[in-house]
């Protein structure tokens, strides 16, 4: 790969991929939603079939995403006005006599600000090869997850850490007025300049370890998909491994951020933590921030054991632990997970945002199924955050959000229909839920926005039932910290 060179074809190159429209929304419609499927399980032949009728589009789509060997003849049609030979002395293309091959991945993909095109190093599904310690990785599974999850409200300054292929980065165009990224993978800089050359964008990438190439600087917004696979201090690939001891690199990120944020700025982190016999994972992750200067809300999203865990890590690497030859570094893997009494490993999102307040924690399990996605969700739990922090709720008025239902469960008994669970239930976000008695069902029914405060209903509701006022109050007032803090009732 020569960077220069790569840059110096962007514009040509870019205007092959307009003519033929190899765009995310053309693919689908050019390969059908089967076939499209089939391409996302690597699967070669249905989409080798469907793009033999595409023109120069099916020879971009046999070129690029089944790595095939093409005709070059073929192929220089299809990268007019750009000729082969300037793509093979780049780096993009390799030759081989009449044929021509992908020497990195091209794809287009829509990451919520129209069709952009990422290149990173290929991966091997297709066509079988060694992953070398600086491989740079195209846009998994974490990646997406990470895309879909950032918070989008438009900022002025950006810094993504761990770039990778700049699929972050890119992302944040559409809503930062200016980007920052770095990583420590020299070649990964290279081709993350590539990328936003190709799709016109401005960014500006820096070489070096985490945060030293920013030292002394602040952002509104820092996203990072860092190198956090929980393993034994070293460098397999460093696109996922940091070279510090099992949960290390989360460690790191989450305990020295707030020095990158600017006031008010917000953080959106992936981030994996080890799950100790006898300990509670959300301590661990508590005990990585600082006193004060944070809001922090922690999403588990799934927990994985470790057997599980490093069997997944090892077939990313290109591994088979049925080979005895790698089985050993499995054992070895398994071993110091062992030896640490890792009983799991979970995974999740980090969100922080820079106060001037003592450090506010909510860490907890969203492992349940829900479609929305978490960015916006990220603000606005910040917001009401910071809204408990400066009311008391006693003088409060409260309304109940409008997507927040009330759900009985009845089971049979012997005299007929028993309720066994009342709860709320938020119908979007997160999907949270809250078990409650009849009474807090009371309580929220008369929260209507224009009535009583929350103090006077509470008197209203205790006089009505016969219990004392005060210690209804005791009980319900941080009940409504946590439906506020959950978006369930809100701030009138």
């Amino acid at each position: 790969m020569n960077r220069d060179e790569l840059l110096s074809i962007c514009p040509s190159l870019r205007e092959a991929l307009r003519r033929n429209r190899y765009d995310t929304d053309t693919l689908l419609d050019a390969l059908g939603p089967e076939v499209h499927a089939a391409l996302s399980r690597n699967e070669p032949v249905p989409v080798r079939r469907a793009s033999a009728g595409c023109g120069e589009l099916g020879s971009l789509i046999r070129l690029f995403l089944l790595t095939d060997d093409c005709p070059v003849g073929e192929v220089a049609a299809a990268l007019s006005p750009l000729p082969v030979e300037d793509a093979v002395a780049a780096g993009l293309l390799e030759s081989d006599g009449d044929v021509v091959r992908a020497a990195l991945d091209l794809r287009p993909m829509d990451i919520g600000g129209g069709n952009r095109w990422v290149l990173s190093d290929l991966d091997g599904s297709l066509r079988p090869r060694e992953t070398p310690v600086d491989h740079v990785i195209g846009v998994g599974h974490a990646s997406l997850s990470l895309l879909q999850a950032t918070p989008t409200a438009p900022v002025g300054t950006l810094l993504d850490v761990g770039t990778g292929c700049g699929i972050q980065a890119l992302h944040g165009t559409s809503y930062a007025d200016s980007v920052t990224a770095t990583d420590l993978n020299v070649r990964a800089v290279e081709l993350a300049a590539v990328t936003a050359a190709l799709n016109e964008e401005q960014v500006e990438l820096l070489a070096g370890s985490w945060f030293e190439p920013v030292e002394g600087r602040t952002f509104d917004q820092v996203v990072a998909n860092p190198p956090f696979v929980v393993s034994r201090a070293r460098v397999g690939h460093t696109y996922r491994d940091s070279g510090l001891d099992l949960d290390g690199a989360s460690e790191l990120m989450i305990s020295r951020v707030a020095d990158y944020l600017a006031p008010g700025g917000t953080a959106a982190l992936l981030a994996s933590w080890i799950h100790v016999e006898g300990e509670d994972w959300r301590a661990r992750v508590a005990s990585w921030l600082p006193a004060h200067g944070i809001d922090a809300w922690v999403v588990q999203r799934d927990v994985a054991d470790p057997a599980l865990y490093v069997g997944t890590w090892m077939r990313d690497g290109g591994l088979d632990t049925r080979d005895p030859a790698t089985a050993t570094i499995a054992e070895d893997w398994l071993d110091h997970l062992a030896s640490a009494n890792v009983e799991g490993v979970g995974f999740g999102f980090v969100y922080l945002r820079r106060t001037d307040a003592p450090t506010d924690l909510m860490a907890e399990d969203l492992t349940h199924g829900f479609s929305d996605p978490l960015g916006a969700e990220a603000l606005a739990y910040f917001e009401r955050v910071a809204w408990l922090r400066e009311h008391d709720v006693l003088t409060a008025r409260f309304r109940v959000e409008e997507s927040t239902a009330l759900e009985r469960v009845f089971l049979p008994g012997d005299e007929g229909w028993t309720q066994v669970v009342a709860r709320l239930h938020r119908g979007n976000g997160p999907a949270w839920q809250h078990e409650i008695d009849d009474l807090v069902a009371s309580l929220v029914a008369g929260m209507r926005g224009d009535g009583l405060v929350l103090g006077e209903l509470i008197e209203l509701l205790a006089a009505a039932h016969g219990v004392d006022a005060e210690d209804l109050a005791q009980s319900a007032v941080p009940l409504v910290h946590a439906l506020v803090r959950h978006g369930l009732v809100l701030p009138a």
